[in-house]
């Protein structure tokens, strides 16, 4: 399958930057990567210009008007735009294992959906990360928490088999789906706004779709660059909508990707 990586991103070029240089290790490269920008400022567009020289694939830069937290908006615009048939999400504070894209795209198929876990970096260790633009992470950094998810054993993933169970781990920051069941479900629901369950409850409509579901351990690792937390106000409300869609086995979303297909 021929795979576009999606990379949300909101007013962090720093964080951007090291994404991008780990994108230029991969031992296997995306057909593009496409910018899911949720309103940042003219600095993120720069240093997405200046990349572009940089890689030999397209690096589109997909933005919208900053009006407060809307990724699913902004997710669903992008993948819209974007030309695989294969989607890779992470997010622009997450710094991707050389062997990322080729860990997804082993077991990339169609009627099932992907979903890693993420190592995360201290706060302590930014001065440290930022300084020396590191971007090379792996078990013995010192920098890093919950580092039994930095062991990259490719072997032991093989354990973890599909399932028609729902995955309470999936989380927008590494996971991955073909583009067609995606659209399927019509995308993200952009109903959610403000930070909160709008990945996972994206999940319960794949699931209610009939999507099998796959971890990713012990090999697309993602390590995620501390950050202060984004507020909570819409958490309770967010939550609810995610209790409905189980409750109501919503597979169909009103407010998604669709209105975006024939732009």
């Amino acid at each position: 399958m021929k795979a576009s990586l999606v990379i949300s991103t909101y007013n962090w070029k720093e964080a951007l930057e090291l994404v991008l240089k780990s994108v230029l290790k991969q031992k296997m490269m995306p057909l593009e990567i496409v910018i899911a920008d949720d309103g940042s400022k003219n600095d993120t567009k720069a240093l997405i210009d200046n990349y572009r020289s940089k890689f030999n694939i397209p690096l589109v830069h997909v933005w919208q008007e900053d009006n407060g937290f809307r990724k699913s908006m902004i997710i669903n615009k992008a993948v819209a735009k974007a030309k695989g048939d294969y989607i890779i999400q992470v997010d622009g504070d997450c710094i991707l294992h050389p062997s990322f894209i080729k860990d997804h795209l082993r077991y990339a198929r169609q009627g099932v959906y992907l979903s890693g876990s993420r190592v995360t970096i201290k706060e302590s260790y930014l001065k440290t990360l930022f300084g020396q633009q590191k971007t090379r992470l792996n078990v013995f950094t010192k920098g890093i928490k919950k580092r039994g998810r930095a062991l990259r054993l490719p072997i032991l993933s093989t354990f973890y088999k599909e399932s028609d169970g729902f995955n309470l781990k999936n989380r927008g920051c590494n996971m991955s789906f073909a583009r067609e069941d995606f659209i399927a479900v019509n995308g993200y629901n952009e109903d959610f706004e403000g930070w909160g369950r709008e990945d996972s409850e994206l999940g319960r409509r794949f699931h209610n779709y009939g999507l099998l579901n796959r971890r990713l351990k012990n090999i697309a690792i993602v390590y995620h660059i501390y950050h202060y937390e984004k507020p909570k106000d819409k958490l309770d409300e967010n939550h609810q909508m995610e209790v409905d869609a189980v409750k109501n086995k919503t597979v169909w979303c009103n407010h998604g990707i669709d209105k975006y297909l024939s732009e």
